[in-house]
């Protein structure tokens, strides 16, 4: 459970936008929504044509209780002219959906990962600046004021020469809701694919420069019972051309009745010290009749990144994270994915 999400601060002579939620399958879909609803001069439109996975709520159910308009189908609610669109659609519609919506002219932020394929997120970064228009990734973390404060003393020198990171982005396996994320006709993958992205953003921010080489292992010993077909608990290694050393732990390793809902940590150490960051810190956990509590308190990470989002949109200028972000982060998945079919480091 999470503190409800507030409204993004607007100024009341900012001309109005109609933005679409595509999908409702992302467990973001949530916060955003409420986000969006809440903030004055912005119209939501929401479409969720399924296929609904158990015991979750989704479609015209979902929308009533977030305050969204329904519509039936993607190609109705396109076809309102939405100012933008923010895509919460399994991983493997992503280009699908950021194709149909950029040509009807709306700006994108799509969730994370961009897409399952660098074929794919190429072919998305190609349709919106054909059509004019934006292409965000969905990475909240970025937004967090320890990391930004992170980014500050680095540059200033502080920390010194660069030389490891180490990052961990851990979770529970979904499976009670939302199961889809281990399903890889819909996923493309399990943990590697779903928890490497985020950690890869903050160190692709802070760096400032692309992967060189990556080595990845994974395995299924996490949760043998859950009999998925996806990998629930992985380690990557990644080298960059300044000879930077960056581990990233992926693993869905919280059991499910943790009070918790996962959490993402950065270690960044230099020749004049280091720094340990933890974006989610803010919150109390614990158990209630109902079982398991976790209420984050603090900045809405979630609302920091629709406003960089929405600020685009009515600017016109090109916000961060932006598609060539998610295509690079993407790549040392793609890139990960090569290793442990190979058994060996892949470089880029």
């Amino acid at each position: 459970m999470t503190t409800a999400p507030g409204p993004i601060e607007m100024s009341p002579t900012i001309a109005p936008l109609t933005v679409g939620i595509l999908s409702f399958a992302h467990t973001h879909a949530s916060s955003y929504a409420r986000i969006l609803a809440a903030t004055p001069g912005v119209e939501v439109l929401g479409t969720d044509p399924g296929p609904y996975d158990p015991g979750t709520v989704r479609g015209a159910t979902f929308a009533a209780e977030h305050g969204v308009t329904y519509v039936e189908d993607v190609a109705t609610l396109l076809a309102k002219a939405p100012d933008a669109v923010v895509i919460c659609a399994e991983n493997t519609s992503h280009r699908a959906l950021t194709e149909l919506a950029t040509a009807a002219g709306a700006h994108v932020l799509c969730e994370k990962p961009l897409a399952t394929s660098d074929a794919d997120a190429a072919a998305m970064r190609a349709a919106a600046d054909a059509a004019g228009v934006i292409l965000m990734t969905a990475y909240p973390v970025r937004f967090a004021s320890v990391f930004t404060d992170l980014v500050a003393r680095v540059r200033a020198g502080q920390l010194g020469d660069i030389y490891s990171i180490l990052g961990t982005n851990n979770g529970k396996m979904p499976l009670a809701q939302r199961s889809w994320f281990t399903d890889p006709a819909r996923s493309g993958g399990g943990a590697l694919l779903d928890h490497v992205v985020h950690v890869a953003d903050l160190i692709d921010a802070l760096l400032g420069e692309g992967a060189e080489e990556v080595h990845a292992v994974t395995n299924r010993i996490l949760r043998p019972d859950a009999g998925v077909d996806v990998e629930t608990g992985g380690v990557v290694s990644i080298r960059y051309p300044s000879g930077v050393i960056a581990t990233i732990d992926c693993s869905w390793s919280h059991p499910e009745s943790a009070p918790n809902w996962g959490g993402l940590t950065l270690e960044v150490h230099g020749t004049a010290g280091s720094v340990r960051i933890d974006p989610f810190a803010a919150h109390v956990a614990g158990y209630d009749a109902d079982g398991e509590v976790w209420a984050g308190f603090g900045a809405d990470l979630d609302a920091r990144m629709l406003g960089e989002f929405l600020d685009a949109v009515r600017t016109g200028r090109t916000p961060q994270p932006d598609g060539a972000v998610g295509a690079r982060t993407l790549a040392i998945v793609t890139a990960a994915q090569r290793s442990v079919e190979a058994g060996q480091p892949v470089r880029l």
